[in-house]
């Protein structure tokens, strides 16, 4: 098994370097299924980076995405099942949308 991890000396301290790879950042797709949703605000009140906000109506949305960090707490307490956090994949043909 390839170790993905390299140890280095600095100055008498040991460091970690990751592969390039991990280091990266993960995005998430958080997506509502308003009709499911009964507007109860668990999710807005699990999630931690407080990224979910409420509409006039009631219901939930995602006001920067990209600050997801795809913990899923907002998918596991809803009780209607209504919300659903997925990894973002990059675009890879000029056709994705």
């Amino acid at each position: 098994m390839k170790n993905q991890n390299k140890t280095t000396e600095n100055g008498g301290e040991n460091d970690r370097e990751q592969d390039g790879a991990s280091l990266k950042k993960k995005y998430y797709n958080v997506s509502f299924y308003l009709d499911w949703c009964k507007a109860c605000g668990i999710c807005i009140a699990f999630c931690p980076k407080q990224i979910i906000k409420v509409r006039k109506s009631g219901k939930p949305y995602i006001e920067e995405p990209d600050l997801c960090i795809g913990c899923r707490f907002c998918e596991i307490h809803c009780p209607d099942f209504a919300v659903n956090v997925k990894d973002r994949f990059p675009k890879r043909r000029k056709t994705d949308v």
